[in-house]
């Protein structure tokens, strides 16, 4: 081993350059362990959320110890935002790509040969030229960074075959030790990784896929266009990015939107390079408000202040899927996800999948469209069906941040229906002695007059046209609620046909309830979106106009200067000199010494003429799962019922017991009776210093985000409680 990895990571005050450079106290979950890895020189798989500090765990090793840390970025786009941000807190970081011209290429590999830069970015195909490979070894390079590292697995999402050349710097470089990162892989993808990079004994690092500060929504796609402009006048001043399946699609939206005031662009691959470099860097730097996008937009787009992604269209499969809405919220602060979701969106999703070449590809298509179909109708937590699919659990089957846990859907009696359904399934196979598919079931039921009804005279089966009560997507969506509870399956082999579970058997042979859950709907009204981080609104508003003058005067993003999350600490708690100043989050030696005098300035400016703000005078405490307060909602009996006993000092476990209903709806009865103004005294249930503490958490996430602040407080409160002191804390506003 090089005895430049021999040194012990003690040795390095890793603390002290975190805060130097990059304004932080303390590391996020796994970037520590990850970074005394890569120091000792052991080779790293690291798969870390978008947003979760993946970056730092390359950059960090290269500020403790000398040579070059050498980063595989496939986005010439994502190297010079990151390389903008390292510079602007002082590190000496460059890019080599091609949108330099000849002679600042030299100049920069030059300066790289005399050992000026600590961190090198590159894309694949320029490190995999022989002239670069010569260069390698003629560079201290004491750290191969390889950044999107899910590009090299066929399973993934992003496949990009120039990614499987990477192995050849392993065997060039056996002691090279190699990090290899990601924020979305399945478990195939991370075992391709390790692979086809020739890993040694990795270290593996897994965090949480859950992006807590993420609030997931589905409506049935009904006004598209109409639906997207009601959130988007809901939210004015942020920005976001809708994804749109075509090309036409981004264009004509954009338009749209352009029509109405909101400054929208396209962004696509049949734009000149020049256009989606110029459309980019208006959304980076605040000038654009929407971005409106095909999936060529957004892998490594280091934009932190994205508070929502609305897809357009239905995304081919959940990996994207969430790819795609991990670009919203990065920097910690609620966000929005939103997708509309219509049945003939999958429809023209079975067709790509059609034309596609090779079975094999086809069944993996046509399974992955299922799961995002499962997605999408499910009527339970959306958070916990996503988690699923990367392996991953969530603690809660509520996460009180998705549609379905917010306002869960009603349900009916779907024993009747089930039965048709099988019953016909089941015919139809019997009588022809083979399956067919669910659209050809639902034509059945609904009674069509199709070209293969007619050849396999299904149309004198005696289910034909039993089914019209309900229309062909309800049938659809009945169905595949069906699949979901086990009842059916549907194949991805060759044809999509429908087959019987042995649950599907033995219901047809002993009948028993079925519910069902109510499709999603379309929303009735404008959706509401308040801003959850208590911070005084008017200097936050100063205080993004200082930076985005900051920036323009630097060329560089505004969230280069400083973030979001950094702003509204700031327009918390107003510091009024260097040492307050150093204590906002993000703020380091280098950023104190560029922009604190400026910053300090406007924050005392604006004391000179406005009261300082308590945060509790600024919070907002939505309540979007429970009744207004201001419009009490009548209590029914057995709500009454646990309230007099809770009135009688019984616990909310004793009143479960007695009640036989579990502690979560005792807690939820409460939480109805404060909002409706009856008197609950929730210092039976929380310690003052315990109401301290829970505040204190709130006051972080705000009082909408039940889920993070759960996440910060750990085990030591269930959400029942939580939840009765938001519906507390909001009656007494």
């Amino acid at each position: 081993m090089n005895s430049l990895y021999e040194r012990t990571t003690d040795q390095f005050p890793l603390l002290s350059l975190l805060k130097e450079h990059f304004g932080f106290t303390s590391f996020r979950p796994l970037q520590e362990e990850i970074i005394r890895d890569a120091l000792d020189g052991r080779d790293v798989v690291a798969l870390l959320p978008t947003g979760g500090g993946k970056s730092l765990c390359f950059q960090l090793p290269a500020l403790a110890r000398t040579g070059l840390t050498l980063v595989v970025s496939p986005l010439i786009a994502l190297m010079k935002d990151q390389v903008d941000a390292l510079q602007a807190n002082g590190i000496a970081a460059t890019f080599l790509n091609s949108s330099l011209n000849a002679h600042e290429f030299h100049t920069r590999l030059h300066a790289v040969y005399r050992g000026d830069y600590q961190l090198l970015y590159m894309a694949p195909e320029r490190l995999m030229l022989p002239e670069s490979l010569n260069d390698l070894q003629k560079w201290q390079v004491n750290l191969l960074a390889i950044d999107e590292a899910h590009c090299i697995s066929e399973w993934g999402h992003d496949f990009r075959p120039e990614y499987r050349r990477l192995v050849e710097l392993r065997e060039r470089f056996p002691k090279l030790p190699i990090m290899a990162l990601t924020a979305t892989a399945t478990k195939r993808v991370q075992e391709d990784i390790s692979k086809l990079l020739k890993l040694q004994n990795p270290a593996s690092y897994v965090a949480s896929f859950n992006r807590p500060n993420l609030t997931y929504r589905v409506q049935a796609k009904a006004s598209p266009v109409d639906q997207v402009l009601a959130f988007l006048r809901a939210q004015p001043q942020e920005s976001g990015i809708v994804y749109c399946q075509s090309r036409k699609t981004t264009e004509l939206l954009a338009e749209r939107l352009q029509t109405h005031g909101i400054k929208a662009q396209p962004y696509h691959a049949g734009l000149t390079p020049e256009e989606r470099s110029r459309h980019q860097e208006l959304f980076l730097r605040d000038e654009v408000q929407v971005m409106c996008a095909t999936i060529a937009f957004g892998m490594g787009i280091n934009k932190p202040n994205v508070r929502f992604v609305i897809h357009y269209d239905l995304p081919k499969n959940l990996e994207s899927y969430y790819q795609e809405t991990g670009r919203a919220g990065r920097d910690g602060l609620p966000s929005e996800c939103l997708l509309l979701f219509s049945s003939g969106d999958a429809v023209k999703q079975q067709r790509f999948i059609n034309d596609k070449p090779g079975i094999q590809e086809q069944q993996i298509a046509r399974s992955q469209l299922q799961q995002m179909i499962q997605y999408s109708e499910c009527p339970t937590c959306r958070r916990v069906e996503l988690l699923q699919y990367f392996g991953d659990t969530y603690s809660s089957e509520n996460c009180e941040g998705c549609d379905n846990c917010l306002s869960p859907r009603d349900t009916f009696d779907g024993t009747e229906v089930a039965e048709t359904l099988l019953s016909c399934i089941e015919t139809i196979y019997d009588t022809s002695g083979f399956s067919v598919g669910l659209n050809h079931v639902i034509a059945v039921l609904t009674g069509a007059n199709t070209e293969k009804i007619r050849r396999w005279h299904h149309n004198q089966l005696p289910m034909y046209g039993q089914g019209k009560a309900h229309s062909r997507p309800a049938w659809g969506v009945m169905a595949r609620e069906l699949i979901r509870l086990g009842y059916l399956r549907q194949a991805t082999e060759n044809f999509s046909v429908l087959e019987i579970t042995q649950q599907g058997q033995a219901f047809t042979q002993e009948r028993h309830t079925i519910m069902l859950t109510k499709p999603i709907s379309a929303p009735e009204r404008k959706p509401s979106r308040v801003d959850y981080t208590a911070h005084d609104e008017s200097l936050f508003d100063r205080l993004r106009q200082l930076r985005k003058t900051l920036a323009d005067e630097r060329d560089v993003p505004a969230y280069v200067v400083f973030s979001d999350v950094a702003l509204r600490q700031m327009a918390q708690d107003y510091p009024a000199n260097e040492q307050d100043f150093l204590r906002i989050s993000g703020v380091g030696s280098r950023k104190l010494e560029e922009f604190g005098a400026a910053f300090l300035g406007t924050i005392a400016e604006y004391l000179e003429s406005n009261t300082r703000q308590s945060v509790s005078s600024t919070s907002t405490v939505p309540a979007p799962s429970v009744p207004t307060p201001g419009k009490p909602k009548p209590l029914n009996e057995t709500t009454r019922e646990t309230l007099r006993l809770f009135q009688r000092g019984f616990s909310v476990d004793h009143i479960a017991k007695q009640r036989k209903l579990a502690g979560s709806t005792i807690y939820g009865h409460l939480e109805q009776a404060i909002y409706a103004g009856d008197s609950v005294d929730i210092n039976q249930l929380i310690t003052a210093e315990q109401q301290t503490q829970i505040a204190a958490a709130f006051a972080k996430t705000g009082f909408g985000n039940l889920t993070g602040a759960k996440e910060l407080l750990g085990d030591l409160y269930d959400y029942g409680q939580l939840r009765l002191f938001r519906a507390s804390y909001g009656n007494k506003r």
